[in-house]
């Protein structure tokens, strides 16, 4: 399986950056992964938040297969305890396209044209984080599920 992540603009914190490259680093031992990183939008203050989504929706949407199975992480989506999302990739790994795409939108979250392109949604928390926090936790639950799936210890049970 292929697994795609893409994210909206750039990680302005180094030690974001860090821990982001050091979970990469272990998926590719798990699955053939890629990160694509979508530039900000310029000049952002000139659009109304629901324009900044709409102009970052047209550059997912373009990359974007029609094969692929996309997955937003989203506020809204449906939360799981880190086994059970082993459980949930388990089961894509054996079902569905071989490509997965998992979503990370800016700020102010995705476009209609987005959301009504995704397949599922996933929340990490109640809580909110911000778009750049939300990479490393979520690369970290990637490679979690995938220890987990592999039987191996990272994840203490």
């Amino acid at each position: 399986m292929k697994i795609r992540l893409i994210v909206v603009g750039k990680t302005a914190f180094e030690d974001l950056k860090v821990g982001e490259s050091r979970y990469e680093q272990r998926l590719i031992h798990y699955c053939n992964y890629e990160r694509i990183t979508l530039p900000d939008i310029k000049t952002p203050k000139t659009y109304s938040p629901t324009q900044l989504k709409e102009k970052e929706g047209e550059l997912i949407l373009s990359k974007l297969k029609p094969t692929d199975y996309v997955v937003l992480l989203d506020e809204n989506g449906s939360e799981f305890s880190s086994v059970q999302f082993s459980q949930w990739l388990s089961q894509k790994q054996m079902q569905q396209s071989p490509n997965m795409v998992f979503i990370i939108g800016g700020a102010f979250g995705f476009s209609p044209n987005i959301n009504n392109r995704a397949q599922f949604k996933i929340a990490l928390s109640k809580m909110t984080f911000s778009h750049q926090m939300v990479r490393v936790i979520f690369l970290e639950q990637l490679y979690r599920a995938f220890s987990i799936i592999k039987g191996e210890p990272y994840h203490h049970v």
